[in-house]
């Protein structure tokens, strides 16, 4: 349980951090319509984000991995790292965090002054609106694959090093730099679940591609490790 418990604590604070910067930097609603954020406005979310991630692993690393990321842990389940028995325990504790994160977000904005609607301002959701479907599935694919492949390879036998961490927040960084504008840069389905969950709309209309496309991106790398394509010889 002090695992299912660190990946639920892990998880709510990566959406409860990252959505403020988001929303408490007066962008809340621009995730929906993420080509909106300003050059400006990328660095510090990404920053967020990354920071927020690296530091949960020195944290709760020990613990639990620090997955804090659904796709994450089906891309461990699949590179042979994380057992089968443990997956569904991961995945529940992940999402159940994703929502208390965007609730206690949400509970913080509802006292500020004039008030928040989160119909309108948002709560840090994601969305595509500025692309196609089909560009934004592969946007998340394709990062959550380079994503799993920086933290199987860091966190390899043979890749081991004190600053894996520093390593995999900094790739979820740039991850973020260089994808906000097209999808929000998720990779991480319960990091899209728990706002989108509160927001409702098209949000949560969206939410099922921040499912498939992270978790599909995941699998494969995963995939690649176990059938070692990706390990050093």
């Amino acid at each position: 349980m002090r695992k299912y418990l660190a990946e639920f604590l892990g998880t709510a604070a990566l959406v409860f951090v990252g959505c403020a910067a988001i929303t408490i930097g007066g962008l809340g609603a621009a995730l929906s319509s993420p080509q909106e954020i300003s050059a400006v406005a990328l660095l510090p979310i990404a920053a967020v984000f990354g920071l927020t991630v690296a530091a949960l692993a020195y944290g709760i690393g020990p613990i639990s991995g620090c997955h804090i990321n659904p796709a994450v842990s089906v891309g461990a389940w699949a590179a042979g790292r994380l057992p089968t028995s443990d997956l569904p325990g991961y995945i529940i504790a992940q999402f159940l965090g994703g929502i208390v994160g965007a609730a206690l977000l949400y509970f913080v904005l509802s006292g500020k002054a004039g008030g928040y609607d989160v119909a309108t301002q948002g709560l840090g959701q994601t969305g595509w609106t500025g692309y196609a479907m089909p560009q934004a599935f592969v946007v998340e694919f394709v990062a959550t694959f380079l994503f799993l492949v920086v933290i199987l390879g860091a966190t390899s036998r043979q890749g081991t090093t004190p600053v894996a961490g520093l390593a995999i927040g900094l790739t979820l960084f740039v991850m973020h730099l260089a994808f906000i504008r097209a999808t929000g840069a998720s990779l991480n389905p319960a990091r899209s679940f728990g706002p989108a969950l509160l927001v409702g709309g098209q949000a949560l209309s969206d939410v099922w591609l921040y499912f498939i496309a992270p978790t599909l991106g995941a699998f494969a790398a995963g995939a690649m490790f176990r059938a070692a394509v990706l390990q050093p010889e």
